[in-house]
């Protein structure tokens, strides 16, 4: 008797697996060992050529099998075979259940150990995964810390982006929304991923549909997705900053301009509290200033386009007036402001920067018109109210005299800012001197304001008249006589000619004039 091993146990390996109902089956099925003196005499077994075929090539006879068990399961079975018939004494047959015992033990100790084995593997790759994730939380924990202490003491995005730099082993820049490349930027939008652009990496910084601009990695093309993540969570950290700085704004803006209605409309507001809420918001209302009137010149299409174009004037003029520590409201279709004068500076150098300022940040030309240098807006309740009302003739004038676009004070027009400034009773002196004039072109249709006006710049000459106005000479005399007839036989002389020109220029620039009762 021998163990089958070596040489035949390959065949022998396909005799157990193919015996199906066979030695092997039986022994698994009934956890007891099987013995057979003679095989091809046995009709226990069901004998199948393959298996006959190989049991006779290797000229075995008797053959026995005992079962590898594992407590109550059979996990194989052990064969001994002889090449010749023979009967396997009690005690062969214990010794045989040893060395099966003794197989099932190693064949589970092996398993155990491989299982061991493979467990082990599966950790070591566990704590690889473990110790990555745990350097990628350490990672996202450090820039979340990082951005909180950013945000929490009043950083600005430059700030963010300094330590993304940091952070990311790069150059990170926050890019305003026109200088960023336009499709890159849409698709970070758009996806809410950074998208790569060449070399680099854009992340949209967004608010809802609103693009505020971009972070850009700088020559990094290589980006693992943790990497990828901390540039969008600092775009992330970007738009809320600038939104809150936004709204901070607006709000100071909002106050800035409450103020100024204050100043202009509320007379009997208690100077201490306007003092107060002046302090706060960091102006001077002891220090001389001058008020100006600015007004858009641009002409936009609908309502729609000119309440933005305004809206968008005010913002710019609550911007300027912040960096200056002055003040702007909206009113009467454009903006106001009150700006504290430099030492050496003029009310017009100040009105002709303001009107560049302005015009630049909303891409129109603005015409601004300033009053005199005011100081100690609080010690009357209309001194702010007629500086505005000051600053807003200038306006006129700079428009009426084609210079719109331009910023001015009263002091620029020399003996016409005489009569702009203060609080000059233009309209009265214009209805005392041609407001009769005036009353009959306008019950009548008549242009005798407008021959006037020709007849004075064509030096009094009727002939030089009738052909500026491209009509007959006797036109001219009649309309002469009946303005003769409502002014006065004098209204020729130096004296009263002089007042009649200056009137018909202020008529023209102020359009205040008020026609008075009909005189028949």
């Amino acid at each position: 008797m021998r163990v089958t091993e070596g040489s035949v146990a390959a065949r022998f390996q396909q005799l157990r697996l193919g015996m199906g109902e066979g030695l092997g089956g039986l022994v698994a099925q009934t956890a007891r060992p099987y013995v057979t003196d003679d095989y091809f005499r046995d009709d226990r077994f069901q004998h199948t050529h393959s298996i006959d075929s190989g049991v006779r090539d290797e000229g075995l006879v008797a053959i026995l099998g005992v079962p590898l068990t594992l407590g109550d399961h059979v996990i194989g079975v052990l064969f001994a075979a002889d090449r010749r018939s023979r009967v396997f004494e009690r005690e062969q047959i214990a010794l045989l259940g040893s060395f099966a015992a003794l197989a099932a033990a190693a064949i589970d100790t092996a398993n155990l150990l491989a299982e061991t084995r493979e467990a082990l593997s599966g950790l070591e790759r566990a704590n690889e995964i473990i110790q990555d994730r745990s350097a990628v939380i350490e990672r996202a924990s450090d820039v979340h810390d990082r951005l909180a202490e950013l945000v929490l003491r009043g950083g600005g995005v430059h700030d963010v982006a300094a330590a993304v730099s940091e952070v990311l082993d790069g150059t990170v820049e926050f890019t305003e929304a026109p200088a960023a490349p336009a499709r890159a930027l849409e698709s970070s939008r758009a996806e809410g991923h950074a998208v790569r652009h060449g070399e680099d990496w854009i992340a949209a910084v967004a608010a809802g549909d609103e693009l505020l601009g971009a972070l850009v990695l700088r020559g990094h093309p290589g980006l693992d997705p943790v990497d990828q993540r901390t540039l969008e969570r600092a775009a992330m950290v970007t738009s809320l900053l600038l939104l809150a700085r936004r709204s901070a704004a607006e709000a100071e803006q909002r106050v800035r301009g409450e103020l100024l209605d204050d100043l202009l409309d509320a007379r009997d507001r208690d100077p201490r509290l306007l003092r107060d809420r002046a302090t706060r918001l960091r102006a001077d209302l002891d220090a001389t200033h001058a008020v100006l009137a600015a007004r858009l010149e641009g002409g936009a299409a609908d309502a729609d386009q000119e309440a933005d174009a305004r809206r968008r004037l005010w913002a710019a003029a609550s911007h300027l007036a912040a960096t200056r520590h002055g003040l702007a409201a909206a009113r009467d279709g454009g903006t106001v402001l009150l700006l504290p004068l430099a030492p050496g500076d003029t009310a017009t150098g100040l009105a002709r920067r303001t009107a560049r300022e302005l015009g630049t940040a909303v891409h129109e030309p603005v015409t601004v018109g300033a009053s005199a240098p005011v100081g100690r807006l609080l010690a009357r309740p209309d001194t702010v109210a007629s500086a505005y009302a000051e600053a807003r003739r200038c306006l006129d004038t700079l428009r009426l005299l084609g210079r719109a676009g331009d910023g001015s004070a009263a002091e620029d027009f020399g003996f016409l800012g005489l009569l702009l400034a203060g609080e000059r009773d233009i309209a009265g002196f214009v209805d005392r001197t041609i407001g009769r004039v005036v009353a009959y072109d306008e019950r009548r249709g008549t242009e005798l304001l407008r021959t006037l006006d020709a007849y004075f710049a064509c030096g009094m000459s009727p002939a030089r008249t009738k052909d500026d106005l491209h009509v007959h000479v006797n036109t001219v005399a009649q309309r002469l006589d009946r303005v003769g007839r409502l002014l006065g036989d004098d209204w020729q002389s130096p004296e009263r000619a002089l007042e009649i020109q200056l009137a018909l220029r202020l008529h023209r620039l102020s359009g205040v004039t008020q026609p008075p009762p009909a005189q028949h």
